[in-house]
């Protein structure tokens, strides 16, 4: 009975004592160059597996149909996206606002696409700007430091709705952020006193270029307690609000053409158009593709024609050459 039970017990541990002596005997080293050419080879075949799918996604062209779609429901890729006028666009949100019930106060924006890309593959920088609109949507009011060291400026500040009013000894208190204020203007006479607040200001630190830095106390700060600011958001897309939808057409056309019109004046004069595509939604609908024409500044549909004629010349000039000769 012994021996039976030893052999039964020898069954089930052969297996796994097996195991264990294969793991304990020494395998033989193998050289490190068949690991490296296995990696070499695993990154080749990713790279040509890279390329492959590459070139199957360029040949896959998905040309869009030239009629419009007659049903409400259709693949959007095989269809070339509308684009619209500002009026009959507007005229689309306030539509879709009345069908979904939803808040007829509601804030409108919009999305500009800028051409950034300048010659020598150089970029225009990110830029930001505040502009005063000609219609207010919003009874929101910034607050406003001013920088002066004149009495009689310094109470033409606290009469205008200034949020802080003074001179060098304001430094100190921004450094360690015991004062924080949305915009900061200031007079050219103190602007040598205001140097170790470059770093900590950075785009609030009062300049021309901002129309932040001046005489006119008043208009600056009209500006900047009631303007709209914006920046340029990925380099190249500025994303803002421009009115409320309850507002009437012609207002939210105005705003808009306003903010255009400001944005057009940081397109450097060697550039092409500068507004690429312009999108319009409500707070709670879809975007809609804006048609540019009647939107843009006069300056910027000028260099677009200029530009077509530079082309339609150089196209002619090889062809007088060819006859000439």
């Amino acid at each position: 009975m012994a021996a039976a039970g030893g052999r039964c017990v020898w069954r089930v541990l052969a297996p796994h004592c097996r195991w264990a002596l294969a793991a304990a005997s020494p395998r033989p080293p193998q050289p490190a160059c068949c690991y490296a050419a296995a990696a070499k080879n695993a990154k080749k075949g990713s790279q040509k597996a890279k390329q492959e799918e590459a070139k199957k996604k360029k040949g896959i062209i998905r040309r869009p149909l030239m009629s419009k779609p007659v049903d409400d429901v259709y693949l959007t890729w095989l269809y070339k996206r509308p684009s619209y006028n500002v009026e009959e666009a507007v005229g689309m949100l306030k539509k879709f606002q009345e069908l979904d019930f939803t808040h007829p106060k509601q804030y409108v924006y919009i999305n500009v696409f800028l051409d950034t890309v300048l010659q020598k593959k150089k970029k225009v920088d990110p830029f930001a700007s505040t502009v005063l609109l000609p219609y207010r949507f919003t009874d929101e009011v910034n607050k406003v430091l001013v920088f002066t060291e004149n009495e009689q400026e310094a109470e033409i500040a606290r009469e205008n709705g200034a949020a802080v009013v003074g001179g060098v000894e304001l430094i100190k208190w921004i450094l360690e952020d015991e004062i924080q204020v949305d915009s900061y203007v200031a007079v050219p006479a103190i602007m040598p006193k205001l140097i170790p607040l470059r770093n900590k200001l950075r785009r609030k630190y009062p300049s021309t270029k901002r129309n932040s830095l001046g005489h006119d106390i008043p208009k600056m700060l009209q500006l900047f307690r009631e303007g709209l600011e914006y920046t340029v958001e990925d380099e190249r897309v500025i994303k803002t609000r421009i009115a409320r939808l309850d507002m009437p057409t012609e207002q939210i056309v105005a705003n808009l053409k306003t903010i255009l019109e400001d944005i057009c004046k940081f397109k450097p004069s060697s550039s092409g158009p500068f507004v690429r595509k312009l999108v319009i939604r409500s707070s709670t609908s879809e975007g809609l593709l804006l048609n540019l024409d009647g939107l843009l500044p006069e300056v910027e549909k000028v260099e677009e024609k200029e530009e077509e004629t530079m082309e339609e010349d150089d196209e002619e000039k090889p062809v007088q050459e060819s006859v000439s000769t």
